[in-house]
């Protein structure tokens, strides 16, 4: 059962360490939901054109840096609200992921790429490395680089960091860009562990991961946060869903209990 929540837990919180950055500016990021179910259909669609698996990989998280530099256009060029910028890509991108499936599911037969998600290394499943792989250089980039300094200074005081001499435009574009690929990263293995592409999947998963950076000491007005905290709000909520099951509990309950924690 650890073993299957590890596996349960790792796309959550990479989702989560990605919204963290997002929050940190005192912004949000809505789409992220929306992301994985489009990255996951397109990369079901590119290795159905026999694509090698490193270059559908590539090209899935080019389309999510796409769609992280669109959002960061719309808030900082064009002047948008995150909350209204982001909505609008949630309910685009599955409506695009719709028209270009025509509402049909896109099957994974690449077993090497689907038999990732259920291998382990050291007796630990894939998935989780894969937190770790996310999460340590988010580590060292928001608590041990300048740039890290200046996503905290803009949550503070946009303007008081502006005036300091902090490339504003350009860090709130690093933290959507990096919210978005780290979305387009869990399509990916979201792909690999159920074999199949769809627009539609992840629906929610833009709450749970706020929720995750939230419980985990994320502020929401901005200038509060870290990587760690993710991981374990991630982790929580995992298990007390998983836990739920086991005892049988309403899953009605389930969201009941989650919404009160979160308070």
């Amino acid at each position: 059962n650890i073993t299957n929540l590890a596996r349960q837990g790792a796309m959550i919180a990479i989702l989560a360490i990605g919204e963290t950055f997002v929050i940190i500016t005192a912004g949000i990021d809505l789409s992220v939901g929306a992301v994985v179910g489009f990255c996951s259909m397109a990369i079901a669609l590119l290795l159905a054109q026999d694509v090698p698996i490193w270059l559908a990989v590539v090209a899935t998280l080019a389309i999510g840096l796409g769609i992280g530099l669109f959002h960061a256009f719309g808030i900082v060029q064009l002047g948008l609200p995150p909350f209204i910028m982001t909505l609008a890509s949630l309910t685009a991108l599955r409506g695009v992921g719709l028209l270009i499936t025509n509402g049909a599911t896109v099957s994974i037969t690449n077993d090497t790429f689907t038999g990732f998600s259920r291998g382990d290394f050291l007796g630990v499943p894939n998935l989780f490395w894969m937190v770790l792989v996310v999460a340590i250089p988010a580590y060292f980039l928001l608590h041990q680089s300048r740039w890290g300094r200046y996503l905290f200074a803009i949550g503070s005081n946009m303007e008081a960091a502006r005036l300091s001499g902090v490339n504003v435009k350009a860090i709130i574009y690093l933290a959507y860009i990096l919210s978005s690929v780290c979305a387009a990263f869990v399509g990916i293995l979201l792909a690999m562990r159920i074999g199949i592409g769809n627009p539609t999947q992840a629906e929610g998963w833009e709450l749970q991961a706020i929720a995750s950076s939230v419980i985990g000491g994320t502020s929401l007005f901005g200038a509060v946060g870290s990587v760690h905290g993710p991981l374990l709000g991630s982790f929580i909520l995992t298990t007390i869903n998983n836990g739920a099951n086991l005892l049988n509990l309403n899953s009605f309950w389930q969201r009941i209990i989650t919404g009160l924690l979160i308070i």
